[in-house]
């Protein structure tokens, strides 16, 4: 038997991991980056076998990683989490720089990066492990990292289907947030609609979402939000 909420008890932080493949820049956000190894030191990090970002890294063997800051605001992590590079440049909107080896890494709202040279993928089902040698590590900022659980709690954010920790959508509600069926309000409660991708609240449409609603956050239309009461 497997609980999905027993899942909820790892803890781990949020992460920019960024690569390039020719021209292509790419990027997503992880909550699996860990350190493995500390002499030579080792860094390892788990992603989905459809990212366009894995099949950079597939084809570079190399890749930069963003510790981020516990105040990286939800655009930046719903433009790195929520979209595809494969149509997007999501390096558009940031302040950005490249490492020795002309990987992109973004430098806003962020308190390390590391570069990577990988030496291993393992293939873990519906992603592959990449362990590497870090060849190139830097502080950029002080502050509080933001950890995955923050990130949840606080800031309301949601995990990507495609994400290693994706459990299904079994996850906590934000607090006080209800889910509830339509209808009418509770009593002292106001209607508001969730994005279920990255957990975007919108407040002011007590009759629902307009046709072309979109997130301001992710991008994401009407018909992913939920109803919820506040």
């Amino acid at each position: 038997m497997i609980d999905r909420k027993a899942f909820r008890s790892l803890s781990s932080g949020l992460y920019l991991i960024t690569a390039r493949e020719g021209e292509r820049r790419c990027g997503c956000v992880v909550n699996t980056l860990v350190q493995v190894a500390s002499e030579p030191p080792t860094l390892a990090v788990s992603l989905n076998k459809e990212n366009v970002t894995t099949a950079a890294i597939l084809a570079s063997g190399r890749f930069a990683a963003t510790v981020l800051a516990q105040d990286a605001p939800m655009e930046l992590i719903g433009t790195f989490g929520f979209h595809t590079s494969a149509d997007t440049d999501k390096f558009a909107a940031c302040t950005t720089a490249a490492d020795g080896a002309e990987v992109p890494y973004v430098t806003e709202h962020a308190l390390a990066r590391f570069s990577v040279f990988v030496t291993e993928t393992i293939d873990v089902g519906s992603h592959y492990l990449f362990v590497g040698t870090v060849e190139e590590s830097e502080v950029l900022g002080a502050g509080e990292a933001l950890t995955y659980a923050y990130y949840h709690a606080v800031k309301g954010g949601k995990t990507p289907p495609k994400a290693a920790t994706y459990n299904g959508g079994d996850e906590a509600p934000a607090p006080g947030v209800t889910e509830t069926p339509a209808g009418a309000p509770a009593a002292g409660k106001r209607i508001a609609w969730r994005c279920m991708l990255c957990g975007y609240i919108e407040e002011g449409y007590p009759e629902g979402l307009p046709a072309d609603y979109a997130c301001p956050i992710c991008g994401a239309p009407r018909d992913m939000f939920e109803r919820i009461e506040l």
